[in-house]
């Protein structure tokens, strides 16, 4: 458990101010927060907030979209954002095509020449750019960059601790050749996030993460692959579900505690 990190999405309904309390009840010292609450409750309260009560905010959620047209400023308040909350770590999701693009390609390039553009003041800010590959069947409409490979190809172009990568087990799970880079990955893995894959998917399949335990994810193969990398740092749990959702944000907790001790 010293290791473990609630991703405030997971119980997405909680307001902040009660996942807050709920985490120091419950004896769980790190956090990883979403920008859209932390913009609702103020990022500089939400920084007291979380830095009262002895709470480590393992990584601020999200930012890229580089196919929006005001990508360059959103992401460098998400920076900001990121160093006020005082996490090392801020994650990336590419964005999908511009609208009626068919260009994937260019769209990946303009992924890399954006990253690179924010490097200087995210460095500057003593934030890493974590890039996450995101599963193919969300290439069109959110996160263009779907494989390992795709990430480090960009995060290789920055040295390391400014540029690393995500490392989600739903989203890499599928791929057979991810676990044995992610073991020679070393210091480029920027954080380490756990869902399951269940199914059927919803409609949507955004919100099909099932905790982990619940599904077909090897996750002590991820284990293992991440410890022969080097990486010792946090271990979030990430989970988008809309039946979990329903419960109280108490239960929520208790439940992915108990799922994260039971896989690791």
């Amino acid at each position: 458990m010293s290791r473990f990190s609630f991703n405030q999405i997971t119980a997405k309904h909680w307001a902040l101010e009660d996942l807050v309390k709920g985490l120091v009840a419950a004896d769980v010292d790190k956090v990883a927060l979403w920008r859209e609450p932390v913009q609702e409750y103020g990022v500089e309260r939400s920084a007291a907030l979380v830095r009262d009560a002895g709470l480590e905010v393992t990584t601020l959620c999200r930012s890229g979209f580089f196919q929006a047209p005001d990508w360059f400023d959103d992401n460098r308040r998400a920076i900001d954002e990121a160093a006020a909350l005082g996490t090392p770590v801020l994650v990336l999701v590419s964005g999908g095509l511009p609208p009626g693009s068919r260009d994937i390609a260019g769209a990946r390039r303009h992924v890399a020449d954006a990253i690179a553009q924010l490097v200087p003041h995210a460095a500057a800010s003593g934030v890493t750019l974590a890039i996450e590959p995101l599963h193919p069947m969300y290439a069109a409409d959110r996160c263009v960059i779907s494989t390992w490979d795709q990430a480090m190809a960009i995060a290789q172009q920055h040295p390391v601790g400014q540029v690393g990568v995500t490392v989600d087990t739903y989203h890499l799970w599928w791929d057979d050749t991810a676990l044995d880079k992610i073991s020679r990955a070393g210091s480029r893995i920027a954080i380490y996030q756990l869902a399951d894959w269940v199914t059927p998917l919803p409609a949507g399949v955004l919100t099909g993460r099932g905790l982990p335990g619940d599904g077909c994810v090897d996750m002590a193969a991820f284990h293992a692959a991440v410890a022969q990398a080097g990486y010792t740092g946090p271990i979030e749990v990430e989970v988008m579900n809309e039946e979990l959702w329903q419960r109280p944000g108490p239960e929520i907790l208790a439940a992915t505690v108990a799922s994260y001790q039971a896989v690791t």
